[in-house]
């Protein structure tokens, strides 16, 4: 099989927008990350995870290029001594453990700093599908699936059935391959002047990003408020967002500015933003629970701080389709900013079903951390009893604080 990634920029652009943050504030931690295979009916076999070492391995003697460190550069938050450090960074592949030991056949572990550890996650998912896909089903059949189902959603936007504003493609960690996430990037692209309502802004994948003249998009994922909140056992978790957010305030004030609101639930979150940081932040993403729901809270919560919710963005980026960002845009968006991040219903839309698989940090500088987010199951910790110490913490500060 061909190299699956061929460039250290096929990452989401949160990855570097945290690796900066990481680097500049807290380059000593050190992360566990642990692979998980939702599926209950996929099984990888022992030549699929062979060929997932070989790309794994592949992936780690890649470097950035001048051009791609003078790409980077030009993005207005970076600084440059993350690009220097950026120069000299490459991933070590002794950071892996990659075995059959799992229900799924497949077992993928990393550990070491959350600098190197960080920039895994994304590169290695794409990996997995790939090679799953490749190996399981005809691949013929499945691009050929995938451009027809493609255009048709073009058409779609084209003709004014879905209006759904401003929306980036979020797909490269579900993708179909690296073939299929090019092409729906391109037609997306090439086709905005023929849209009705609708505006493909960008994409979370840098390389793309790069190659097509559109924004790389991107903030912080739960990692960072994981990491940040639970990985240092002086703080009470039911603050992660506290020291979070006020962590990337201190990297990079007003620049940058999208918070993420459901690491341990968005009533935790809104206790910690107030008036200083929602004036800050741009806007806020939604990852989980009923996304008209979280909407109209954000937008109560906006206004009782006597912030006009129309100056601020809401990001939609939970299992989006294009009927439901239309119902999502009709509903919030002459009382809000309104924007979508759309993944794998763009990048792996085919005639099997996608994989669910995700790469989660499991423990930070030796600790447990887990995300309890506004939709049950989404989390992913291995000792139950760190889940219930952080579900009593937020329990008493939604009780007490």
């Amino acid at each position: 099989m061909k190299q699956i990634i061929t460039s250290l920029l096929e990452t989401d652009m949160y990855k570097l927008s945290m690796g900066q943050a990481i680097y500049h504030l807290y380059p000593g931690y050190k992360t566990t990350w642990s692979f998980k295979c939702r599926n209950k009916d996929v099984h990888f076999t022992e030549e699929m995870v062979e060929e997932i070492k070989k790309q794994i391995r592949a992936y780690c003697n890649l470097h950035f290029t001048p051009d791609e460190l003078e790409y980077i550069d030009k993005i207005k938050w970076v600084k440059g001594s993350y690009v220097d450090f950026l120069e000299r960074w490459q991933p070590r592949f002794d950071d892996f453990t990659i075995n059959t030991d799992a229900e799924c056949g497949l077992s993928i572990e990393t550990r070491g700093t959350w600098l190197n550890t960080s920039m895994y996650e994304i590169p290695v998912l794409a990996i997995v599908n790939e090679v799953y896909f490749r190996m399981a089903y005809d691949y013929a059949e499945l691009i050929a699936s995938f451009r027809e189902r493609t255009d048709k959603k073009i058409q779609a936007l084209i003709s004014g059935e879905y209006k759904i504003g401003r929306f980036s493609e979020f797909g490269l960690r579900r993708r179909l391959s690296a073939e299929a996430q090019e092409y729906v990037v391109a037609e997306l692209v090439k086709h905005n002047p023929e849209y009705v309502d609708s505006l493909c802004v960008g994409t979370s994948n840098v390389y793309l990003a790069k190659k097509f003249g559109i924004t790389p998009v991107g903030t912080m994922a739960h990692e960072w408020l994981m990491c940040v909140g639970q990985g240092d056992h002086r703080h009470n978790p039911a603050y992660s967002n506290w020291y979070a957010l006020n962590a990337w305030v201190k990297e990079y004030g007003i620049l940058n500015g999208t918070a993420l609101t459901d690491a341990i639930t968005t009533d935790v979150f809104l206790k910690d933003f107030q008036l200083t940081f929602a004036t800050l932040f741009t806007g806020v993403r939604h990852d989980s629970g009923d996304p008209f729901l979280w909407g109209d809270k954000m937008i109560r919560h906006y206004e009782s701080l006597e912030i006009d919710p129309k100056t601020k963005t809401l990001l939609f980026s939970d299992s989006l389709n294009f009927e439901r960002a239309h119902e999502l845009n009709a509903y919030f968006r002459d009382r809000a900013n309104v924007a979508f991040g759309i993944g794998t219903y763009l990048s792996n839309d085919t005639i099997v079903p996608a994989l669910n698989i995700v790469m989660k940090t499991t423990a930070c500088n030796g600790m447990d951390v887990a995300k309890i987010s506004d939709t049950p199951g989404k989390g992913m910790c291995k000792n139950p009893a760190y889940i219930e110490y952080l579900q009593r913490c937020i329990d008493w500060r939604l009780q007490n604080d």
